[in-house]
């Protein structure tokens, strides 16, 4: 017998790379579900040779459902996701709303799958900027340690949203067309669209992704302090992160600096993140080959590259890594969660967070 599996959000940018994600795994699944707003309830989407159809996301909505995949806004997840659970679902959580939950796992699996022992019905899925970096500094971690990391993200725009690619593509047409100046853009999403101004990113590096916060940082970089803090459950490694958009569809690049506790060399480095589960070293600037957005896109694997010494900090070191954000930083990272729980027999129905949450 296999297991039904839901997702929610089925229609967005997320959603859509979860289903192909499901095409491919080697989950057994039994029947999909596929759910949504009210607006996209009735149409159709196709699941291997089957056509689904697209039902309204209600509290009623979960019935015989396993495993359900929440990719449709932390408002969606914070009031469905109690129910799916009460149904006996276990959900994996793409959203940032859980995140932060004591009681609820958030889970790399490359990392830190001993954590989905613990789920109580709920496991929350990082934040696509903080996953990559995962993959690319825990095998620097556990042999090593790290004591600080400094990153900047190069952020692709899907990560806000197909409106935001569709958006992104208008303004790229409009001044490629010299039909306006990229100052002059009418911006309606960008760089946050709950924020009180917009702003172009065609031709553009916007510094701003979700919205500030007291400390003068966005909640999109305290989420990657807060979320490495939580993954690695180490509160004394000091994290600090600039997140910035810029006009790339899809895939997002960091620049790191980290300070590790113990001395290492490079190429000790790099044999350990070549080692890693789910890092691909791309590490050979003889030849100029280093990880680029354009060629991680479709893939699930995070790609690192420019390994080299701080030339002041002895324990310094700086590295540049790449993933699409739509893969192993939202749907591939979903269903890999679902993998591994099936895998260590950890699908199975639970109510002891649904009436917390409730």
């Amino acid at each position: 017998m296999g297991y039904t599996v839901a997702v929610v959000g089925a229609t967005g940018a997320v959603g859509a790379q979860m289903i192909k994600m499901l095409e491919e795994s080697c989950l057994p699944i039994e029947k999909v579900r596929y759910l949504a707003s009210v607006r996209s309830a009735g149409k159709k989407l196709r699941f291997r040779d089957q056509e689904v159809i697209i039902e309204e996301t209600t509290e009623e909505a979960f019935a015989g459902v396993d495993i359900a995949l929440f990719s449709a806004g932390g408002s969606t997840s914070a009031k469905y996701a109690p129910y799916a659970v009460k149904a006996g679902a276990v959900v994996v959580d793409n959203t940032s709303y859980f995140r932060q939950n004591p009681d609820v796992p958030l889970v790399v699996p490359e990392v830190n799958a001993h954590a989905l022992a613990n789920h109580k019905g709920i496991i929350a899925c990082p934040n696509c900027s903080t996953i990559q970096m995962m993959v690319a500094l825990e095998p620097v971690r556990r042999e090593w340690g790290l004591e600080r990391i400094i990153v900047s993200t190069y952020q692709a725009v899907s990560g806000a949203g197909m409106g935001a690619i569709l958006e992104t593509k208008r303004e790229l047409r409009e001044v490629l067309n010299e039909e306006v100046a990229p100052r002059n853009l009418k911006a309606e999403i960008l760089p946050s669209g709950s924020d009180k101004k917009h702003y172009p990113i065609a031709f553009n590096a916007l510094a701003q992704i979700d919205v500030f916060t007291d400390n003068d940082y966005t909640y999109e970089e305290m989420k990657m302090t807060n979320e490495t803090k939580k993954i690695m459950e180490d509160d004394t490694i000091a994290v600090s992160a600039t997140c910035v958009r810029i006009p790339v569809l899809s895939a997002h690049s960091e620049s790191i600096y980290i300070e590790t506790k113990e001395k290492a060399s490079i190429e000790e480095l790099k044999t350990a993140i070549a080692n890693f589960p789910g890092a691909v070293l791309e590490d050979d600037v003889a030849h100029q080959i280093y990880p680029q957005a354009v060629n991680a896109v479709g893939k699930r694997e995070t790609f690192v590259g420019r390994i080299r010494k701080d030339l002041d900090a002895e324990k310094g070191i700086h590295m540049w890594v790449v993933s699409d954000n739509l893969l192993k930083g939202a749907a591939w990272n979903s269903v890999q969660i679902a993998e591994t729980l099936h895998e260590r027999g950890l699908v199975h129905p639970t109510a002891d967070l649904v009436f917390k949450l409730m």
